[in-house]
């Protein structure tokens, strides 16, 4: 009977290690602005055989659609891998360090994941937060409050937010008044919501609400009216300006790649996020 109970517990601790060195694919929805600009950086996004651009996430991964819901979940599992805005990261996971790919012989240089190194252009993984709107129906209110993100007192809330602040606008407050309805990127509306508190507190006729979602209906909201304001994560594709949709740059914004407090790993190359997110690399001891 001991003989069994130790064959028994050795097999479940081999069961153990193994599962724990197995990684855990992490990523966003289809939509997202976070992933389209996650896999076009990292080269998870492809080419078929005619030219045609896809997206190579592995069929493996656990797919979220929120930035919470991703942290939540590699907090939780110590084989975990995602990605999330930097301006969201906390103590509950740890970034890792990014390398671009080295040419050959040479040593993979490992960037941490800061403001000042995306600011810098240091940091490989990173991409604008965009809005959108139809300028032949922006209300005064809207454009004020544009206007007033763009401007010294808009960007020094960005840059506390952890982001990457614009050279601020002149800015020239305006008698406004109604409401604004703003909707999209689950990384942006964060911001967007810092923002709107603070220029509510200046103008308390203005009713500002933000709905959070992904990139994709951000863009799509603001092309059919449904909202005032569109968020995105991304840069605003070809078919969304062809909509009609006017584009500003609020702030630039890394993409963090995290992992558990718990994971020993502190930084990849490129192509190593490459192929673990595309399932080529499917065991933690590949990477260490």
């Amino acid at each position: 009977m001991k003989k069994f109970a130790a064959i028994l517990l050795s097999l479940v601790l081999t069961l153990t290690v193994a599962l724990a060195d197995s990684i855990y694919v992490v990523s966003r929805e289809d939509g997202s602005g976070t992933r389209a600009a996650f896999i076009e950086l990292t080269g998870v996004e492809q080419k078929d055989a005619d030219g045609n651009k896809v997206d190579m996430t592995t069929v493996e991964a656990a797919v979220y659609s929120g930035t919470s819901e991703v942290k939540t979940t590699v907090s939780q599992d110590v084989a975990a891998i995602g990605y999330i805005s930097l301006g969201s990261m906390d103590a509950s996971v740890k970034a890792l360090k990014v390398a671009r790919n080295p040419e050959d012989g040479a040593e993979a240089v490992y960037v941490e994941a800061t403001p000042e190194n995306v600011a810098s252009g240091d940091y490989a993984i990173a991409r604008p937060f965009n809005i959108a709107y139809k300028a032949d129906s922006l209300s005064a209110t809207a454009q004020d409050f544009i206007n007033w993100i763009l401007s010294a007192e808009g960007q020094a809330i960005v840059t506390a937010q952890k982001y990457v602040a614009k050279e601020p606008a002149e800015y020239q407050a305006a008698p406004v008044a109604g409401k604004i309805v703003i909707g999209g990127s689950s990384s942006v509306g964060p911001l967007m919501q810092k923002l709107e508190e603070a220029y509510e507190a200046l103008h308390p006729e203005v009713d500002i609400e933000v709905q959070i979602s992904d990139s994709s209906t951000g863009m799509r909201g603001a092309a059919d009216g449904s909202f005032d304001i569109g968020m995105a994560s991304r840069e605003v594709k070809a078919s969304e300006l062809e909509a009609g949709l006017t584009p500003v740059t609020i702030c630039m914004d890394g993409i963090a790649v995290i992992v558990n407090n718990g994971n020993a790993v502190e930084g990849l190359t490129l192509a190593q996020i490459r192929d673990i997110f595309t399932g080529e690399i499917v065991d933690w001891d590949e990477v260490k």
